[in-house]
Protein backbone atom coordinates (compact mmCIF):
# COMPACT_ATOMS: atom_id res chain seq x y z
CA UNK A 1 0.00 0.00 0.00
CA UNK A 2 2.80 2.38 1.04
CA UNK A 3 4.41 1.79 -2.30
CA UNK A 4 1.63 2.37 -4.23
CA UNK A 5 1.29 5.52 -2.42
CA UNK A 6 4.62 6.66 -3.45
CA UNK A 7 3.95 6.20 -6.57
CA UNK A 8 0.87 8.11 -6.88
CA UNK A 9 2.38 10.88 -5.41
CA UNK A 10 5.69 10.63 -8.00
CA UNK A 11 3.16 10.31 -11.00
CA UNK A 12 1.50 13.39 -9.62
CA UNK A 13 4.82 15.02 -8.80
CA UNK A 14 5.87 14.39 -12.17
CA UNK A 15 2.83 16.02 -13.60
CA UNK A 16 3.39 19.22 -11.65
CA UNK A 17 7.01 19.91 -13.23
CA UNK A 18 6.15 19.28 -16.29
CA UNK A 19 3.21 21.52 -16.53
CA UNK A 20 5.06 24.25 -14.40
CA UNK A 21 8.07 23.53 -17.27
CA UNK A 22 5.37 24.29 -19.71
CA UNK A 23 4.24 27.06 -18.51
CA UNK A 24 7.78 28.80 -18.75
CA UNK A 25 9.30 27.14 -21.61
CA UNK A 26 8.05 29.28 -24.59
CA UNK A 27 7.36 32.18 -22.80
CA UNK A 28 3.62 32.25 -23.32
CA UNK A 29 1.60 34.74 -22.27
CA UNK A 30 -0.54 33.64 -19.39
CA UNK A 31 -3.71 35.44 -21.29
CA UNK A 32 -2.54 32.55 -24.14
CA UNK A 33 -3.37 29.98 -21.99
CA UNK A 34 -6.41 31.12 -20.46
CA UNK A 35 -7.72 31.72 -23.98
CA UNK A 36 -7.09 27.89 -25.58
CA UNK A 37 -9.89 27.08 -22.22
CA UNK A 38 -12.68 28.96 -23.42
CA UNK A 39 -11.46 28.26 -27.68
CA UNK A 40 -11.05 24.34 -27.24
CA UNK A 41 -14.82 24.69 -24.74
CA UNK A 42 -16.41 26.93 -27.10
CA UNK A 43 -15.68 25.09 -30.51
CA UNK A 44 -17.55 21.82 -28.71
CA UNK A 45 -20.36 24.44 -27.50
CA UNK A 46 -20.45 25.63 -31.01
CA UNK A 47 -21.57 22.44 -32.27
CA UNK A 48 -23.80 21.63 -29.15
CA UNK A 49 -26.08 24.99 -30.31
CA UNK A 50 -27.18 27.66 -27.75
CA UNK A 51 -29.47 26.23 -24.70
CA UNK A 52 -29.03 23.77 -21.19
CA UNK A 53 -26.50 20.91 -21.03
CA UNK A 54 -27.06 17.33 -19.52
CA UNK A 55 -24.56 16.23 -17.33
CA UNK A 56 -23.60 13.45 -20.32
CA UNK A 57 -22.88 17.10 -22.91
CA UNK A 58 -20.86 18.60 -19.96
CA UNK A 59 -18.80 15.68 -19.79
CA UNK A 60 -18.28 16.06 -23.92
CA UNK A 61 -17.10 19.46 -23.76
CA UNK A 62 -14.67 18.07 -20.88
CA UNK A 63 -13.10 15.64 -22.35
CA UNK A 64 -12.88 17.58 -25.47
CA UNK A 65 -11.01 20.24 -23.67
CA UNK A 66 -8.79 18.10 -22.34
CA UNK A 67 -7.97 16.28 -25.55
CA UNK A 68 -7.30 19.65 -27.71
CA UNK A 69 -5.36 21.36 -24.77
CA UNK A 70 -3.17 18.13 -24.28
CA UNK A 71 -2.65 18.29 -28.47
CA UNK A 72 -1.56 21.77 -28.43
CA UNK A 73 1.30 20.82 -25.86
CA UNK A 74 2.18 17.48 -27.78
CA UNK A 75 2.50 19.14 -31.27
CA UNK A 76 4.44 22.12 -29.52
CA UNK A 77 6.63 19.50 -28.22
CA UNK A 78 7.41 17.45 -31.29
CA UNK A 79 7.65 20.86 -33.09
CA UNK A 80 10.22 22.14 -31.16
CA UNK A 81 12.39 18.93 -31.17
CA UNK A 82 12.39 18.11 -34.78
CA UNK A 83 13.13 22.12 -35.21
CA UNK A 84 15.79 22.14 -32.47
CA UNK A 85 17.95 23.08 -35.68
CA UNK A 86 15.82 26.09 -36.67
CA UNK A 87 15.03 27.56 -33.00
CA UNK A 88 19.03 27.15 -32.38
CA UNK A 89 19.40 30.46 -34.84
CA UNK A 90 15.96 32.51 -34.69
CA UNK A 91 14.87 31.37 -30.96
CA UNK A 92 17.66 30.18 -28.88
CA UNK A 93 15.70 30.63 -25.87
CA UNK A 94 14.14 27.74 -26.53
CA UNK A 95 14.30 24.46 -24.40
CA UNK A 96 17.07 22.28 -26.54
CA UNK A 97 19.17 25.24 -27.87
CA UNK A 98 19.54 26.92 -24.45
CA UNK A 99 19.95 23.49 -22.59
CA UNK A 100 16.82 23.63 -20.51
CA UNK A 101 16.36 20.21 -21.25
CA UNK A 102 17.73 17.63 -23.27
CA UNK A 103 15.78 16.34 -26.33
CA UNK A 104 15.84 12.48 -24.06
CA UNK A 105 13.73 14.28 -21.11
CA UNK A 106 11.56 16.52 -23.84
CA UNK A 107 11.05 13.55 -26.22
CA UNK A 108 9.20 11.69 -22.85
CA UNK A 109 7.21 14.60 -22.14
CA UNK A 110 6.07 14.79 -25.54
CA UNK A 111 5.16 10.90 -25.39
CA UNK A 112 2.93 11.56 -22.04
CA UNK A 113 1.14 14.49 -23.16
CA UNK A 114 0.31 12.44 -26.78
CA UNK A 115 -0.89 9.66 -24.52
CA UNK A 116 -3.07 12.03 -22.40
CA UNK A 117 -4.59 13.60 -25.96
CA UNK A 118 -5.43 9.65 -27.41
CA UNK A 119 -6.91 8.77 -24.08
CA UNK A 120 -9.34 11.39 -23.26
CA UNK A 121 -10.48 11.56 -27.21
CA UNK A 122 -11.13 7.89 -26.67
CA UNK A 123 -13.63 8.54 -24.50
CA UNK A 124 -15.16 11.55 -26.57
CA UNK A 125 -16.35 9.09 -28.97
CA UNK A 126 -14.83 7.14 -31.90
CA UNK A 127 -15.46 9.33 -34.92
CA UNK A 128 -13.22 12.01 -32.65
CA UNK A 129 -10.63 9.68 -31.57
CA UNK A 130 -9.78 8.19 -35.34
CA UNK A 131 -9.51 12.18 -36.77
CA UNK A 132 -6.80 12.58 -33.55
CA UNK A 133 -4.66 9.50 -34.79
CA UNK A 134 -4.94 10.49 -38.05
CA UNK A 135 -3.71 14.47 -37.61
CA UNK A 136 -0.91 12.81 -35.42
CA UNK A 137 0.33 10.99 -37.58
CA UNK A 138 0.17 13.83 -40.49
CA UNK A 139 1.60 15.98 -38.09
CA UNK A 140 4.60 14.26 -37.15
CA UNK A 141 5.80 12.87 -40.87
CA UNK A 142 5.15 16.41 -41.99
CA UNK A 143 7.49 17.88 -39.28
CA UNK A 144 9.78 14.96 -39.19
CA UNK A 145 10.36 14.21 -43.10
CA UNK A 146 7.87 16.39 -45.38
CA UNK A 147 8.92 19.97 -43.85
CA UNK A 148 12.14 19.64 -44.57
CA UNK A 149 12.28 17.15 -48.31
CA UNK A 150 9.52 18.41 -50.38
CA UNK A 151 10.65 21.40 -52.39
CA UNK A 152 7.53 22.81 -53.36
CA UNK A 153 7.18 26.81 -53.07
CA UNK A 154 6.04 27.72 -49.38
CA UNK A 155 5.46 24.15 -49.07
CA UNK A 156 5.74 24.18 -45.04
CA UNK A 157 3.18 27.26 -44.17
CA UNK A 158 0.83 25.94 -46.86
CA UNK A 159 0.45 22.30 -45.12
CA UNK A 160 1.12 23.73 -41.41
CA UNK A 161 -2.11 25.52 -40.97
CA UNK A 162 -4.08 22.29 -41.64
CA UNK A 163 -2.88 21.14 -37.85
CA UNK A 164 -5.19 24.24 -36.52
CA UNK A 165 -7.73 23.46 -39.13
CA UNK A 166 -9.02 20.73 -38.07
CA UNK A 167 -10.01 21.77 -34.12
CA UNK A 168 -13.46 22.89 -35.44
CA UNK A 169 -13.90 19.62 -37.33
CA UNK A 170 -12.93 18.17 -33.57
CA UNK A 171 -15.23 20.21 -31.85
CA UNK A 172 -18.14 19.14 -34.20
CA UNK A 173 -17.42 15.49 -34.33
CA UNK A 174 -17.53 15.86 -30.30
CA UNK A 175 -20.86 15.88 -30.58
CA UNK A 176 -21.32 13.74 -33.78
CA UNK A 177 -22.91 16.92 -35.87
CA UNK A 178 -21.68 16.46 -39.13
CA UNK A 179 -23.06 20.19 -40.84
CA UNK A 180 -20.41 20.31 -43.26
CA UNK A 181 -21.31 23.67 -44.31
CA UNK A 182 -20.90 25.16 -40.65
CA UNK A 183 -17.53 23.03 -40.37
CA UNK A 184 -16.04 24.34 -43.89
CA UNK A 185 -17.10 28.43 -42.99
CA UNK A 186 -15.19 27.43 -39.07
CA UNK A 187 -12.45 25.53 -41.10
CA UNK A 188 -11.49 28.06 -43.93
CA UNK A 189 -11.43 31.14 -41.23
CA UNK A 190 -9.06 29.35 -39.27
CA UNK A 191 -6.92 28.33 -42.36
CA UNK A 192 -6.65 31.30 -43.64
CA UNK A 193 -6.25 33.30 -40.30
CA UNK A 194 -3.57 30.52 -38.79
CA UNK A 195 -1.81 31.06 -42.30
CA UNK A 196 -1.59 35.00 -42.31
CA UNK A 197 0.01 34.85 -38.82
CA UNK A 198 2.39 32.20 -39.57
CA UNK A 199 3.54 34.17 -43.02
CA UNK A 200 4.46 36.81 -40.90
CA UNK A 201 6.48 35.14 -38.12
CA UNK A 202 8.36 33.10 -41.54
CA UNK A 203 10.13 36.59 -41.50
CA UNK A 204 11.43 36.00 -38.69
CA UNK A 205 12.45 32.67 -38.61
CA UNK A 206 13.56 32.93 -42.56
CA UNK A 207 17.40 32.34 -41.67
CA UNK A 208 17.25 29.34 -39.72
CA UNK A 209 14.17 27.89 -42.46
CA UNK A 210 16.47 28.51 -45.36
CA UNK A 211 19.05 26.56 -43.40
CA UNK A 212 17.31 23.45 -42.77
CA UNK A 213 15.49 23.91 -46.02
CA UNK A 214 12.45 24.61 -45.06
CA UNK A 215 10.20 26.13 -47.53
CA UNK A 216 7.82 29.27 -46.61
CA UNK A 217 6.41 32.28 -48.56
CA UNK A 218 9.16 34.36 -47.51
CA UNK A 219 11.62 31.98 -48.55
CA UNK A 220 9.94 31.13 -51.52
CA UNK A 221 8.46 34.25 -52.63
CA UNK A 222 10.56 37.21 -50.70
CA UNK A 223 9.42 39.28 -48.00
CA UNK A 224 7.24 41.50 -50.41
CA UNK A 225 5.26 39.58 -51.99
CA UNK A 226 5.58 37.02 -48.44
CA UNK A 227 3.72 40.51 -46.87
CA UNK A 228 0.96 40.96 -49.58
CA UNK A 229 -0.42 37.34 -49.25
CA UNK A 230 -0.08 37.28 -45.54
CA UNK A 231 -2.60 40.83 -45.94
CA UNK A 232 -4.93 38.86 -48.43
CA UNK A 233 -5.20 36.02 -46.52
CA UNK A 234 -6.33 37.71 -43.41
CA UNK A 235 -8.82 39.61 -45.69
CA UNK A 236 -10.22 36.08 -46.70
CA UNK A 237 -10.05 35.17 -43.05
CA UNK A 238 -12.47 38.21 -42.34
CA UNK A 239 -14.97 37.39 -44.80
CA UNK A 240 -15.22 33.41 -43.28
CA UNK A 241 -15.38 35.37 -39.62
CA UNK A 242 -18.59 36.93 -40.84
CA UNK A 243 -19.72 34.36 -42.11
CA UNK A 244 -19.68 32.37 -38.85
CA UNK A 245 -21.97 34.90 -37.97
CA UNK A 246 -24.54 34.26 -40.53
CA UNK A 247 -24.41 30.45 -40.27
CA UNK A 248 -23.58 29.37 -36.91
CA UNK A 249 -25.63 29.82 -33.86
CA UNK A 250 -24.07 32.91 -32.58
CA UNK A 251 -25.90 36.14 -32.16
CA UNK A 252 -24.84 40.05 -31.91
CA UNK A 253 -22.38 39.83 -29.45
CA UNK A 254 -20.16 37.70 -31.39
CA UNK A 255 -20.74 40.13 -34.60
CA UNK A 256 -19.98 43.25 -32.41
CA UNK A 257 -16.45 42.20 -30.70
CA UNK A 258 -15.40 40.67 -34.28
CA UNK A 259 -16.03 43.52 -36.05
CA UNK A 260 -13.98 45.22 -33.68
CA UNK A 261 -10.92 42.74 -33.63
CA UNK A 262 -10.94 42.09 -37.17
CA UNK A 263 -10.91 45.99 -38.32
CA UNK A 264 -8.01 46.60 -35.11
CA UNK A 265 -5.80 43.95 -36.92
CA UNK A 266 -6.47 44.80 -40.48
CA UNK A 267 -5.41 48.08 -38.97
CA UNK A 268 -2.06 46.63 -38.31
CA UNK A 269 -1.75 44.35 -41.05
CA UNK A 270 -2.00 47.45 -43.21
CA UNK A 271 0.74 49.23 -41.80
CA UNK A 272 2.79 45.87 -42.10
CA UNK A 273 2.56 46.33 -45.82
CA UNK A 274 4.58 49.77 -45.39
CA UNK A 275 6.59 49.18 -42.97
CA UNK A 276 10.02 49.70 -43.43
CA UNK A 277 12.10 46.71 -44.53
CA UNK A 278 15.11 47.47 -42.39
CA UNK A 279 12.98 46.92 -39.56
CA UNK A 280 10.25 44.37 -40.90
CA UNK A 281 12.65 41.19 -39.44
CA UNK A 282 12.26 42.58 -35.45
CA UNK A 283 8.72 44.11 -36.10
CA UNK A 284 7.24 40.92 -37.46
CA UNK A 285 7.19 38.71 -34.32
CA UNK A 286 5.04 42.24 -32.50
CA UNK A 287 2.78 42.06 -35.94
CA UNK A 288 2.76 38.05 -35.61
CA UNK A 289 1.27 37.97 -32.20
CA UNK A 290 -1.45 40.84 -33.27
CA UNK A 291 -2.34 38.51 -35.85
CA UNK A 292 -2.10 35.25 -33.80
CA UNK A 293 -4.43 36.65 -31.20
CA UNK A 294 -7.01 37.86 -33.64
CA UNK A 295 -7.02 33.83 -34.68
CA UNK A 296 -7.41 32.64 -30.92
CA UNK A 297 -9.38 35.58 -29.32
CA UNK A 298 -12.22 34.92 -32.04
CA UNK A 299 -13.29 31.81 -30.58
CA UNK A 300 -12.83 33.22 -27.30
CA UNK A 301 -16.21 35.33 -28.38
CA UNK A 302 -17.63 32.73 -29.93
CA UNK A 303 -17.47 30.67 -26.28
CA UNK A 304 -18.75 33.98 -24.54
CA UNK A 305 -21.22 34.46 -27.07
CA UNK A 306 -23.04 30.89 -26.21
CA UNK A 307 -22.66 31.64 -22.76
CA UNK A 308 -24.43 35.14 -22.79
CA UNK A 309 -27.43 33.04 -24.76
CA UNK A 310 -27.54 30.01 -22.38
CA UNK A 311 -27.80 32.91 -19.45
CA UNK A 312 -30.62 34.39 -21.39
CA UNK A 313 -32.03 31.11 -22.59
CA UNK A 314 -32.44 30.09 -18.60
Amino acid sequence: MNRNTNLIFTLFATIKKSFCFLLTWRSLPLYELISYVFMFSGISMLAHGSGSYTTGELRVVVLTLLSLYSGFFAALIWNDITDAEIDAVVHPDRPIPSLKISSKIFFSVGLFFSFLTFLFSFFVNIYFFGIVLLLAVFVAVHNKYLKTTISLPAFSEIFTPFQWSMVPVLGYLSFQRFDFFSIMILTLFTYFAVSSHDIIDGIHDQKGDKRKGVQTYVISFGVNTAVSIAFIWFVISGIFGFLIYVFTPVRLFFLLIFSFLYFYTLFHYYKLIHIDRKHIEKESLRYGRIGYNYFIFTFVIIFFDLIIQMLFLN
